[in-house]
């Protein structure tokens, strides 16, 4: 299993997970002229593609994504949000466990102010890697045993994030919003304290600000 990360801001998230046989999309928030370079122009070898909400900046391409014959894997609220109806739309419920040719994965709810937005636990068969996937949310209510890999989101730091406000540097309107919505540093340290990662190789940090 090996990640590529073509882009993770606020502007637009869009990550490739490859395998030996075949690769599966996380997100497509950003323009499907930048996806298909990053992809060589080859769609063939794709296994999907998982949007975890519909924030433009996790979900701009969906549309695309399903005209170029490529499966999109999403919650049913997420789906409404955007206006998707396609032969290769796959609505998914929290904690439903779905396979692709390569990977299984499994659903679950996180926190964020969207319709139904999802984090995912996503196993290569092969080799059995196992991969969370949790970005946007402000605390994660589950435990998950044996990762291997952690994407995680850490927003802010509230202490700077209030030094930021003070100086005019981040509207106070968002202050609110980010204490209900993103996950912040101590509260991410809790979360993965609260796991056992004696089998974890490689946490990475999602830090943007915004949607």
């Amino acid at each position: 299993m090996k990640l590529k990360i073509v882009a993770s801001s606020s502007k637009g998230n869009f990550y490739i997970l490859e395998s030996k046989n075949s690769n599966l999309l996380l997100e497509c928030g950003i323009n499907i002229k930048r996806i298909k370079r990053a992809l060589d122009y080859d769609f063939k070898n794709i296994d999907g593609c998982i949007i975890s909400h519909e924030h433009k900046d996790h979900s701009k391409s969906a549309k695309e994504i399903m005209g170029l014959g490529i499966d999109i894997y999403t919650s049913k609220g997420t789906a409404k949000m955007l206006g998707l109806n396609h032969h290769r739309l796959n609505l998914v419920r929290s904690k439903e466990i779905f396979e692709t040719a390569t990977f299984k994965i499994m659903s679950f709810d996180t926190q964020h102010d969207a319709a139904e937005p999802f984090g995912y636990l996503i196993e290569e068969k092969a080799t059995g890697e196992i991969l969370l996937f949790a970005t946007d949310t402000f605390y994660l209510k589950y435990k998950f045993p044996g990762l291997n890999y952690v994407m995680i989101e850490c927003n802010y730091i509230k202490e700077i994030l209030q030094e930021n406000i003070d100086n005019g540097k981040i509207p106070k309107a968002m202050y609110k919003r980010l204490l209900s919505s993103h996950f912040e540093l101590e509260n991410v340290k809790e979360f993965l304290k609260a796991n056992n990662l004696s089998e974890t190789v490689k946490i990475i940090l999602l830090a943007f600000i915004g949607r």
